[in-house]
């Protein structure tokens, strides 16, 4: 595997992961968002997939966003008599998002996005040093 083949595959991971943090934060800002009106449906969580295919211009495996899909778990709901959005029963539906979740989440997508960017760090270092070799 050369130098180039290591940063498309790093690039790929760096672009997945920030489509996973993005996810994150709109289910994170999302989080308290009742629904409009008496009855609706709120937010409803999203999770971001990955796919991995085959590349055979870098010769290995590369990681790319697929579909987002939803969360199906029930919406939580809390007595809010006076609130807009409340039912007959003065119930409010909220969305299906645990915050504690989402920021282990978040966490995790930044610890797996600054890996990539170290092996891109890495390989520009050592396209560095090959280069002053080559320069004598």
């Amino acid at each position: 595997m050369d130098f180039n083949s290591s940063l498309r595959i790093a690039a790929t991971g760096l672009h997945a992961q920030t489509a996973r943090m993005r996810v994150i934060a709109e289910n994170l800002a999302n989080a308290d968002s009742a629904g409009k009106t008496p009855g609706a449906d709120p937010y409803r969580r999203r999770i971001p997939t990955f796919e991995t295919s085959f590349d055979p211009s870098v010769g290995g495996k590369i990681v790319e966003v697929g579909k987002l899909a939803y969360d199906m778990s029930d919406f939580t709901s809390r007595y809010e008599p006076g609130h807009p959005a409340a039912d007959v029963t003065g119930y409010v539906k909220y969305p299906n998002v645990n915050t504690l979740i989402e920021t282990m989440d978040m966490r995790e997508a930044q610890r797996t996005y600054e890996a990539n960017l170290n092996v891109v760090t890495v390989t520009r270092q050592m396209l560095g040093r090959t280069l002053d070799i080559l320069r004598g």
